[in-house]
C-alpha cells in the first residue's frame, strides 16, 4: 500500500552491532582432587543436609588428603551474597579450591 502512496519504509534492528565478551570460566578447574580444600556448598532443605554428609564422607573416601569444608545456607531462593551472611559466605569461598553446590529438596 506504500507503493501505491509512493513512499518506503526502511526496517531498522533494535540490535547494536557489538563483539560480545570473550566467554570464560569462573576459575581454572582443578586437575584433581586429592590434597585439595573442597567445598561443599548445601541449601536450607531438609534433605540437603544428610546428602551433604554421605558426599562428604565419600570423597574423604576417595582422596583422604582433602579437606572437605560444607557451607550450610539457611535463605531461600536469594543469592548468598544478598543476605547478611555475604561475608561469612565470601570467607569460606575464598577457602576452597572446588566447591560443590548440593541442592536437596
Amino acid at each position: 500500500m506504500a507503493s501505491e502512496m509512493g513512499g518506503q519504509y526502511q526496517v531498522l534492528s533494535p540490535w547494536a552491532d557489538a563483539d560480545p565478551p570473550p566467554l570464560r570460566g569462573i576459575s581454572p578447574r582443578v586437575t584433581s582432587l586429592d590434597g585439595k580444600k573442597i567445598g561443599i556448598f548445601r541449601n536450607f532443605k531438609q534433605a540437603a543436609k544428610p546428602y551433604a554428609a554421605v558426599m562428604a564422607a565419600r570423597l574423604k573416601e576417595l582422596y583422604p588428603r582433602s579437606e572437605i569444608s560444607i557451607y550450610e545456607s539457611d535463605g531461600a531462593n536469594v543469592l548468598e551474597t544478598e543476605t547478611e551472611n555475604k561475608a561469612r559466605f565470601e570467607k569460606w569461598a575464598s577457602g576452597v579450591d572446588a566447591a560443590i553446590a548440593l541442592f536437596g529438596n
